[in-house]
């Protein structure tokens, strides 16, 4: 079994201390070095507009300043990984007043893309599309109704609207096309999680719901390890550690996505990520491609602490 040797995290650390903006180099600092989350929110609150919501680049791939439903749930998932749950903070109340504005979003929930992404250097599948938000906006509407059923009160009429948009999203979950969106698997795993975890069960069927997830995502995980090497799901885009639902039946599939992280990383540096925005903004994708390495060397250590794959490790 291959391990993450001490040399080589010091060998990303020191990478990040001299490539990660500013708000990776505190999120580092939060899960290796017992930095405080209170400086990752700091950081993070300078990607909030007035609006409340998310934009200027927080989503490194999309360079639009103005606030759009996917970077603000960018934001949403990195206070998720910090388990913040301080509904008074501003920057919590923030995202309530930009979803409690219904900018960006309709009946059937909120947009992958927005019109003014196309004024701005961006990867092309953040180019405005009305067809393509029909496919990927399942995913943005499903981590933000996660998001409003944690935390809204459950008399406003943002978590009636979110219950309704969920009971649409879940009437769909055998729609065939499922396997064609980017973000709809993860979007029906945190629907049903959410739901089991603030007791909404009796409303749905969850033993449909569950069964019907599993198979998706078995169906999703690429097991030809020789496609890893571009953009795909690995079994860590379900799978974060042994005790995950999904670990059982992926065992060796997984174990070999550890041996492959530990196998691609770059000698002194991180790791490449899998895709590029082709030949358009090729200097601001040089820049951006620095930013994702630092975003991404974060999650592959994380898993290989949860899979106790790094020697010494405090």
């Amino acid at each position: 079994m291959l391990k993450l040797s001490t040399e080589a995290f010091n060998e990303i650390r020191l990478w990040m201390y001299r490539n990660a903006r500013h708000l990776e180099l505190t999120l580092w600092q939060y899960e290796f070095e017992n930095g405080s989350k209170e400086a990752v929110i700091s950081a993070l609150s300078f990607y909030q507009n007035a609006d409340g919501g998310f934009g200027n680049a927080l989503e490194p791939d999309c360079w639009n300043p103005d606030s759009s439903p996917y970077t603000t749930l960018f934001a949403i998932r990195e206070l998720e990984e910090l388990n913040f749950t301080n509904i008074d903070h501003p920057i919590m109340q923030g995202i309530f007043k930009f979803l409690e504005s219904g900018v960006h979003s309709s009946e059937n929930g909120w947009l992958f893309s927005i019109p003014s992404n196309d004024g701005y250097p961006r990867a092309p599948w953040w180019t405005y599309s009305i067809e393509e938000n029909k496919k990927e906006s399942m995913g943005v509407s499903a981590g933000i109704i996660k998001f409003i059923f944690k935390f809204a009160d459950k008399s406003s009429g943002l978590y009636k609207r979110a219950s309704s948009i969920a009971e649409k999203l879940l009437a769909e979950i055998d729609a065939p096309d499922i396997y064609l969106s980017e973000t709809g698997v993860d979007g029906y795993i945190k629907l049903k999680d959410i739901i089991l975890q603030t007791g909404l069960t009796d409303k749905f069927d969850m033993e449909h719901i569950s069964k019907t997830i599993k198979k998706l995502v078995n169906d999703s995980i690429e097991r030809d390890v020789s496609k890893w090497q571009y953009h795909c799901k690995k079994p860590s885009s379900f799978i974060s550690s042994p005790g995950s639902e999904f670990y059982e039946g992926n065992e060796e599939i997984m174990e070999k996505e550890l041996d492959y992280i530990i196998d691609t990383r770059h000698k002194n540096g991180v790791w490449d990520i899998d895709w590029s925005w082709g030949e358009q903004y090729p200097k601001e994708f040089a820049v951006t491609e620095n930013w994702w390495k630092a975003e991404t060397a974060i999650n592959p250590i994380k898993l290989l602490r949860n899979f106790d794959r790094i020697d010494n490790l405090n």
